[in-house]
């Protein structure tokens, strides 16, 4: 049972649910209106993914020192995947955001022809997913949770 004691993986894991969960008050606190079920949604702050793969660098520099290879795969790992946060997957996400205005609008021109409420429900349209991505505010954010919250566990069980 070596996956028990690899502090890496458990780190990622613990970065992730910690910033999945801490969206939630976060998000409270910024509106006022509880949403649980952004532990299970993307995007957000603080990014989960950024999180996780600052999390499983720092705990792959501690555990096999910040000069060795395997480090250094792993920091070009975590800036790939942060990079990404916040370029295609937010740029997938803005155009999402125009789809489904212009789906709405669609929507309202069907629902005044007389046929619409005869059709069946799969040919009615289903909204795109527009929260993907990440702004570079929450990326920063996730990558500093993955550090600190690495740190933290390191020094706690070791």
């Amino acid at each position: 049972m070596e996956v028990l004691h690899n502090f890496p993986l458990w780190a990622a894991i613990a970065a992730i649910l910690f910033a999945q969960i801490v969206k939630i008050p976060i998000q409270f606190l910024a509106s006022r209106k509880l949403d649980p079920g952004l532990a299970f949604s993307t995007g957000g702050m603080p990014s989960s993914h950024s999180a996780a793969v600052t999390a499983l660098s720092t705990a792959v520099g501690i555990d096999h020192g910040f000069n060795s290879s395997i480090f250094a795969v792993a920091a070009v790992f975590t800036i790939i995947v942060m990079f990404d946060s916040t370029g295609v997957r937010r740029q997938t996400g803005e155009q999402a955001i125009m789809l489904n205005i212009l789906l709405n609008d669609f929507q309202r021109f069907v629902g005044e022809a007389k046929e619409w409420a005869t059709k069946e429900e799969y040919q009615k349209r289903e909204e795109l997913k527009e929260l993907l991505g990440h702004k570079p505010i929450e990326v920063f954010f996730g990558g500093l949770t993955g550090i600190l919250l690495t740190t933290f566990l390191h020094t706690l069980i070791y």
